[in-house]
């Protein structure tokens, strides 16, 4: 899980919640696919959650309201409660689900849109993939709520730290300016555009080696 910085929401957004309906509401907005554009835009092309890459598209991701719908009807069209997550093994056992598919209805305790939720100050990742949190209670939502230790996650996280690190193996001791330029890339800050699935695991690895006296 990573911060969101959250952009201009869509003017078809603005100018629905603006209309003479009595009742303005999600179901009834219907320029989901513009809504879609600017969350995955805005998340750089990853899940809100797990950081696995999503796509624009409705068979391609789900429309997260990080404060559900059912116990926070007030804010269905509130754009900084609107990210964009994967599918999370829709239609699998719930055990096999995770991100928004597992949460349902539940509500988290920090949301990675909100600045001061701060959730890359209180998320960890271990060196065989596994996610957890300094917060304890954050801590349990990411197991029970969202469900981000599944193994093929666990893996796939850790399959990209190794990938990465093996290559800094093959380049021999490196300079803290070059460990720099290498987070500056896997943060995003060099370019626009799509970071790399589960990205953040390799982030949290450099700023510790950083970190290092």
């Amino acid at each position: 899980m990573r911060n969101i910085v959250k952009g201009v929401e869509p003017m078809s957004l603005i100018q629905y919640r603006a209309t003479r309906n009595p009742d303005p509401n999600y179901q009834g907005y219907a320029d989901k696919d513009t809504l879609r554009a600017h969350l995955v835009s805005e998340q750089r092309g990853l899940c809100c959650y797990c950081l696995s890459r999503i796509r624009a598209e409705r068979e391609a991701m789900k429309i997260e309201h990080w404060h559900s719908q059912a116990a926070h009807g007030a804010e269905q069209l509130d754009y900084s409660n609107l990210l964009g997550a994967c599918l999370g093994n829709e239609g699998k056992p719930r055990g096999d689900q995770h991100c928004d598919t597992r949460k349902g209805d539940r509500d988290l305790s920090r949301n990675p849109a909100n600045p001061l939720h701060r959730v890359e100050d209180v998320v960890r990742f271990s060196g065989d993939g596994e996610i957890s949190s300094v917060d304890p209670v954050f801590d349990a939502e990411l197991n029970d709520v969202l469900n981000l230790n599944l193994p093929f996650l666990k893996n796939n996280r850790k399959s990209m730290l190794t990938a990465f690190q093996d290559g800094l193996a093959k380049r021999g001791p490196l300079r803290r300016a070059a460990l720099e330029r290498w987070l500056r890339e896997w943060n995003g800050e060099s370019e626009d555009g799509a970071l790399r699935p589960y990205c953040q695991v390799v982030v949290f690895w450099l700023r510790k080696r950083l970190a290092r006296p």
